[in-house]
């Protein structure tokens, strides 16, 4: 396969991930992603903000959420979020210190 083929599959991938989270089961809530998987909405527009740092693309953690998003994250919040268990809270602040933590070291 060549480069470009990847690059392209790779983002398609991507869409269809989006896709999922965003459309086809917005009720899966971040924390309970980033308690299971490590990862949340917030991580992958954080992601996407990286990557267009490192092509030299200025671009805000809003910016970048409202992209992933495609909305506001704070409409996103009210319209699909919902509040966190003590016990959810309890196992973020561990998976998040071990997973987005990590990456900031």
């Amino acid at each position: 396969m060549d480069e470009q083929t990847r690059i392209e599959l790779e983002a398609a991938a991507f869409r269809r991930l989006r896709q999922h989270l965003m459309e086809d089961r917005p009720d899966v809530q971040n924390i309970d992603l980033m308690n299971l998987a490590g990862f949340c909405r917030n991580c992958l527009s954080r992601w996407y903000q990286e990557a267009a740092a490192e092509r030299g693309i200025e671009m805000g953690k809003e910016e970048a959420r409202e992209v992933f998003y495609g909305m506001p994250y704070d409409q996103w919040k009210a319209g699909h979020q919902t509040g966190a268990t003590a016990a959810q809270q309890q196992a973020f602040e561990k998976s998040f210190a071990a997973n987005v933590g990590r990456d900031k070291g």
